[in-house]
């Protein structure tokens, strides 16, 4: 299970653990969507287009390690090498994203508290990179989703 949990509420980086185990820190950008990580000695790079609905993973050397497509909507998929992986909203009410296998849920991604944010993953058969990117992306998805409401 990972946890992402900010280190302040002002700041834009998660400390993200796996069952109590500091993994990494994922640094959210503070004007634009994405961010920064490093994880068993390499650095990722996450980068939304305009609209925040695609992201990108890619390496130091900009090498493409994975992509999130139709971020936001109710099903979107990450695509990795050779596999993809399909994610659903939980509900309208909910913003909990539910990993997919076959038509049933065998992961999710969940608000680790209303008030102080972050996240709890459960990401069965994905990477720890994969996992970090999954949860970095929902974590800016909700950002964005959360800006939006306050300035209408």
């Amino acid at each position: 299970m990972l946890r992402a949990e900010k280190d302040g509420v002002f700041s834009k980086t998660y400390r993200i653990t796996q069952d109590g185990r500091d993994v990494t820190a994922f640094e959210s950008r503070w004007w634009s969507s994405g961010g920064t990580f490093s994880l068993e000695g390499r650095q990722y790079r996450i980068r939304s287009n305009m609209w925040g609905g695609r992201y990108g993973m890619a390496d130091e050397n900009e090498a493409k390690v994975a992509s999130a497509e139709k971020v936001g909507r109710k099903n979107w998929m990450v695509t990795s090498a050779d596999e993809v992986y399909r994610f659903q909203r939980a509900s309208m009410w909910r913003s909990d994203q539910l990993l997919m296998r076959d038509g049933r849920e065998v992961g999710s991604v969940r608000r680790a508290s209303m008030w102080k944010g972050g996240a709890i993953a459960e990401l069965p058969g994905l990477s720890l990179a994969l996992q970090v990117f999954v949860v970095a992306v929902v974590l800016t998805m909700w950002e964005q989703q959360a800006a939006a409401a306050a300035s209408s």
